[in-house]
C-alpha cells in the first residue's frame, strides 16, 4: 500500500501546529491538546468546589517559599503550609550547632534592609521553620515537598531529606517540576495557576530510601570545606534524584572558575554588560528568561552580587542612574575595559580582591590561592 500524502494545506498545517506544541513545551499537537484539555478539566473541578485534593489525611505541604501558598487554597487544598526559604545557596552554611544563628546574621546583613526585616525577626523566622520542620514527621500523617530543578530549591530539598531520613515521616512525598508547559520559560512553581497544581498533585511520588539518603549527603557535603566531594557527586550524579545532581553542579560553578575567577553567575553578569549597557532590572531578566542555566536568583539575590562586583579595586562596570528615579533596579550599568580583560581571562578576578565570601561550607578569600572550579573537568581544583 502506497503512503497516503496529505494535501499542502493540511500538510502545512500539521507543521504549524508542531511548531506551536514544541514551543509551549510539548512534543506533538495531540500532547497539547490533552495538556489543555486536562487544565481545562482541572480548573472546572475548583470551579465546582469538589473535594480538597489532601482530604484523605493530615498533610503538612512544605515549600521553599510563600509563593504557592495562597495558590494552594484557591486550588482547595486544605492541608498545612510550611515555608523553608532560607536560601543556602548563598552564604555559610556550617556543620556547627550555631549554624542558624550564622545563617540569621548573614540574611540580616545582606537582605535585611531589602526585605525590612531585623536580625531579631529573621532569626525568629528561621527557627520556627527548622523547628516545625524536625517535629513535622511526629505531627502529620503525610508531607509533601514541593521544590523545582533550580539550586535554591534543590539545596532545601536536600535538608528536608536529611531530616526526614533522621525522623522517618510516615508518607513523605514529592513533587519537582523541571519544565511546565507554557509560553513562557519555567522558572518555578509560583508561576503557575491552581489548575496546574492540582495536575502536579496528580503526578506526586513517594519519596525512596535513596532518595533520603542522597538528600542527607548532599546535605552532608554542602556543609564541608572541601568541595571536592560535592563536585564529585555532582559528577556521577543521583539517580534518585536527577535534578539534585544538576543543580548540585550548579552550584560548584558559583566557585572562582579557572581562567577568570569569576563565578558563573559573574561571568554572565558580564556578558550581558559586553553586549551593550543594561539596567540591573534589565540584565536580571535577561539572565533568568534566556542565560541562566538553572534560574534560581531572586531579585535581592542578583542585586547583593551586583553591590559585591562594586567593590573591588578597580572597577569592572560603573553605574549611573537617568533621570530623577534612583531606585536600584533602575541603575545602569557599563562594562569597562577592564572589565572585558576580565572575562576574557587576561586578568584574573581575584586580583582585584572581591570581598571574601561563604559557598556552602566553603570560605572564598578575596584572592589565590582558593578553590576553582574547573569547567573541562566538571571538577574543584585549589590553586
Amino acid at each position: 500500500m502506497r503512503d497516503a500524502v496529505l494535501p499542502e494545506p493540511l500538510t502545512q498545517l500539521s507543521e504549524a501546529q508542531l511548531v506551536v506544541a514544541r514551543e509551549l513545551g510539548l512534543p506533538s499537537w495531540p500532547k497539547l491538546k490533552a495538556h489543555i484539555e486536562a487544565m481545562d478539566r482541572s480548573w472546572r473541578r475548583i470551579v465546582r468546589g469538589d473535594a480538597a485534593p489532601d482530604r484523605d489525611m493530615a498533610t503538612l505541604h512544605i515549600r521553599c517559599g510563600e509563593d504557592i501558598a495562597s495558590t494552594l487554597q484557591e486550588a482547595g487544598f486544605v492541608g498545612d503550609f510550611l515555608e523553608y526559604s532560607d536560601p543556602l545557596c548563598q552564604g555559610p552554611v556550617l556543620d556547627e550547632p550555631e549554624w542558624l544563628t550564622r545563617r540569621a546574621s548573614f540574611l540580616a546583613k545582606n537582605y535585611g534592609a531589602g526585605t525590612g526585616q531585623s536580625y531579631e525577626q529573621i532569626a525568629a523566622k528561621l527557627f520556627l521553620a527548622e523547628e516545625r520542620l524536625r517535629s513535622a514527621a511526629s505531627r502529620y500523617e503525610r508531607i509533601v515537598l514541593w521544590f523545582e530543578h533550580d539550586t535554591y530549591d534543590q539545596l532545601i530539598l536536600a535538608r528536608c531529606l536529611a531530616q526526614f531520613a533522621e525522623t522517618p515521616a510516615p508518607r513523605l512525598e514529592l513533587i519537582s517540576p523541571a519544565r511546565y508547559p507554557g509560553g513562557m520559560r519555567f522558572i518555578g512553581l509560583g508561576q503557575l495557576p491552581p489548575e496546574a497544581l492540582r495536575l502536579l498533585w496528580a503526578e506526586r511520588t513517594l519519596v525512596s530510601e535513596e532518595a533520603l539518603q542522597a538528600g542527607r549527603s548532599v546535605w552532608e557535603m554542602l556543609r564541608s570545606s572541601d568541595p571536592r566531594p560535592l563536585a564529585e557527586l555532582s559528577r556521577a550524579g543521583t539517580p534518585a534524584l536527577p535534578q539534585l545532581g544538576r543543580a548540585v553542579q550548579r552550584h560548584c560553578q558559583e566557585l572562582p572558575w579557572r581562567g577568570n575567577g569569576l563565578s558563573l553567575t559573574e561571568q554572565l553578569i558580564l556578558q550581558l554588560l559586553a553586549e551593550h549597557p543594561r539596567t540591573v532590572a534589565e540584565m536580571y531578566s535577561r539572565l533568568m528568561m534566556e542565560r541562566e542555566p538553572l534560574p534560581w536568583l531572586t531579585d535581592l539575590m542578583i542585586l547583593f552580587m551586583v553591590e559585591r562586583m562594586k567593590r573591588v579595586t578597580e572597577p569592572v562596570f560603573t553605574g549611573a542612574f537617568e533621570g530623577e528615579e534612583r531606585r536600584w533596579p533602575k541603575e545602569r550599568l557599563t562594562i569597562t575595559p577592564l572589565g572585558r580583560a576580565v572575562l576574557t581571562g587576561s586578568v584574573d578576578w581575584l586580583s582585584l580582591r572581591p570581598p571574601a565570601r561563604w559557598l556552602g561550607g566553603v570560605f572564598v578569600p578575596g584572592s589565590s590561592p582558593c578553590w576553582r572550579w574547573s569547567h573541562a573537568a566538571a571538577s574543584v581544583v585549589n590553586r
